[in-house]
């Protein structure tokens, strides 16, 4: 447990002030928007005779209370971790706590992204495989015959609606909802949390680390909004120019955030990005839309189709943008990817071949044929392969090896502080992956690593942290390439 002068420390230090000002601002906001829907309500009930008006009041009354909980849980998230984290800073529990937070959250966020995903993979797979010919109901738009898990289904989709709603109506909105804040927190705990470690890169760009939070977190409400007004401009009815735009504008913020921040930390910002367009569209426009339609037939009313229209194409949106998020969530595994010089321009290419793919599938699910898209993906995987290999200049000076032990004084000033047995760091209590640089047996056994993550893509130590200077990554290169 924390001692008692560490408790004492929390709230006499700026982290109090932090956690302070925090809630306060949580609990104006969140007063605000009460206020605002007491109001709104007021108003209900003095435009009942107007439907279209207060078609729009309900409207804004679900997105107003959509966002006070958004608000509320976000802030008790937030405000709960860095407390904690508060709690424990400077001593012995801050690395192992910031283990379990960061394992707890993370597999929150795969749980709720796999059903997320899950769903939306589903539900366009009926979309792209409906009968919509033979044998349909009056008010029917299409139908499916489906096997799965030693049972036969039937399913319908309406026009519009039931004539009656049922009560038992499943909704698909929390998966979205929690897959965006654990992976909102998750970007809290790892990124800026500990900003000059994983954030912040020295050679690329010097920053202050509130400077580079408020970067980072502009970028994902800068980017749903060009996203939104992209989608609700005439723009959007352009097949080929609508697409184009969005990836212009996809290619500039990574190509910007390359040039800011860390190579990993570039990387999953524009997943991040990715994401909020995604949870935005079921926030902002899917859910809205279904909730109108809904409260329509319940009304009596017929349910305006260009809301359905609307939702379908943000769904689809979604659809496409699936993959490339993927693949940005799991890059961080792979320096290779984000360790490059124009690493911004093959997570651009990846991502298309990503697409490329999702495409290839959605149309095979419609019974269409393409059988050029699979072959041009591959294609483009291997050539973006090929392009990222690395080559690695010859900078041996007098065309021999330095020795060992010149080897091992750069890995113990530069590496050690966090790959050992006690770690010196002032974050890293335990050594990433296990890995141990104390033993020089390591330094053999690990060549291949230390070669590919502190020569090649200079992706090692995180964010620089220790220094290490181009001459000591070249007397590394010299020595890891003649070893043998």
């Amino acid at each position: 447990m924390p001692s008692s002068s560490s408790f004492h420390t929390l709230f006499t230090s700026h982290d109090a002030l932090f956690i302070g000002c925090a809630v306060l601002a949580a609990v104006l906001l969140l007063a605000i928007l009460r206020y605002t829907c007491h109001s709104l309500n007021r108003l209900t009930e003095r435009r009942k005779d107007d439907p279209k008006a207060l078609q729009r009041l309900h409207g804004l009354l679900d997105d107003l209370g959509q966002t006070r909980a958004v608000v509320f849980y976000c802030s008790l998230i937030f405000i709960g971790l860095y407390t904690a984290y508060a709690l424990v800073k400077g001593t012995s529990l801050e690395s192992h706590v910031v283990e379990w937070m960061n394992l707890v959250i993370r597999w929150t966020h795969v749980v709720f992204g796999i059903a997320w995903i899950g769903a939306s993979f589903y539900f366009n797979f009926l979309e792209n495989s409906l009968n919509r010919t033979q044998g349909l109901r009056e008010g029917i738009a299409g139908n499916l015959w489906a096997i799965h898990g030693g049972g036969f289904y039937y399913l319908e989709k309406y026009k519009n609606a039931p004539p009656v709603i049922p009560k038992d109506l499943h909704w698909f909105k929390y998966e979205a909802y929690f897959t965006w804040l654990s992976g909102f927190t998750l970007l809290i705990l790892v990124y800026y949390l500990d900003a000059k470690t994983y954030l912040i890169d020295p050679n690329v760009m010097v920053l202050y680390p509130a400077a580079a939070r408020m970067i980072g977190i502009g970028t994902l409400g800068l980017g749903w909004l060009f996203y939104d007004l992209l989608c609700k401009s005439a723009l959007s009815r352009k097949t080929i120019l609508f697409p184009f735009i969005l990836l212009l504008f996809t290619t500039g913020t990574a190509w910007f955030l390359a040039h800011v921040f860390s190579s990993r930390a570039a990387y999953i910002h524009v997943g991040a990005m990715l994401g909020t367009l995604m949870a935005g569209n079921v926030f902002r426009v899917i859910i809205p839309a279904q909730k109108a339609m809904v409260q329509a037939a319940r009304d009596g009313r017929e349910p305006d189709p260009a809301l359905g229209k609307n939702a379908l194409l943000r769904s689809r949106h979604n659809n496409y943008f699936t993959l490339p998020v993927i693949f940005i969530m799991i890059s961080n595994h792979f320096p290779s990817t984000y360790g490059g010089t124009f690493n911004w321009a093959l997570l651009i290419g990846l991502s298309i071949v990503s697409v490329l793919v999702k495409h290839y599938l959605n149309l095979m699910e419609r019974g269409e044929k393409a059988v050029w898209i699979l072959p041009v993906a591959v294609t483009g995987m291997i050539a973006l392969a090929l392009t990222s290999a690395p080559h690695p200049k010859e900078v041996c000076k007098d065309g021999s090896a330095p020795s060992f032990a010149e080897v091992q004084a750069v890995i113990t000033q530069r590496c050690v502080p966090c790959h050992s047995s006690n770690p010196t760091d002032d974050v890293l209590k335990t050594a990433p992956n296990g890995i141990l640089f104390d033993d020089p047996k390591n330094i053999y056994k690990y060549a291949d690593r230390i070669l590919n993550r502190a020569v090649i893509t200079k992706t090692m130590p995180q964010g620089n942290k220790t220094g290490i200077t181009q001459e000591e990554r070249d007397l590394l290169q010299c020595w890891l390439l003649k070893k043998n």
